[in-house]
């Protein structure tokens, strides 16, 4: 699974010129779900990201998270996340879930960062986006679970 994070002033998503979701500050999440994911590795990454300390505290040192702040997160899909890009110029997507594994991963990522009393904004699977982002520091942080993720049974994540 992959994420895209960037710190945020505000963000909005907007479809066919209909805004479906806004947050102020907070967390702007872009999401990409790959074939090889499972519900481990998107609980894994909500947690981390939920925890991620990227805000600032009175020092001016990045040392509080989203929690700390009581901030929003604005969470889209974004299967382009997944592509392929070594062979050529026009990228692969194979890599990418389909929408029947994509979508429910997706919705328990959302879950999992609303369970842990974060408001969430989303937009909407699969649909053509406008995604406005006031991107604070600038604040962007990539993350795969391929990277980060520690391997083993996942006894250690909690």
């Amino acid at each position: 699974m992959k994420a895209v994070v960037q710190r945020v002033k505000r963000s909005s998503v907007t479809i066919d010129g209909k805004m479906v979701g806004e947050i102020g500050q907070g967390l702007m999440v872009l999401l990409g779900v790959s074939e090889e994911d499972t519900e481990r590795e998107c609980d894994y990454l909500a947690d981390k990201i939920a925890g991620l300390r990227i805000f600032e505290d009175g020092a001016g040192k990045m040392n509080r998270s989203l929690l700390d702040i009581q901030g929003e997160m604005l969470i889209v899909s974004q299967f382009t996340l997944c592509a392929d890009c070594r062979k050529g110029r026009r990228p692969s997507f194979v890599r990418a879930a389909r929408p029947e594994k994509a979508i429910p991963l997706y919705e328990r990522f959302i879950a999992q960062i609303q369970a842990q009393g974060i408001r969430t904004a989303t937009g909407e699977f699969g649909a053509d986006m406008l995604v406005s982002i006031e991107n604070d520091g600038p604040v962007t942080i990539p993350l795969d679970t391929d990277e980060i993720m520690p391997k083993g049974n996942g006894s250690h994540l909690k």
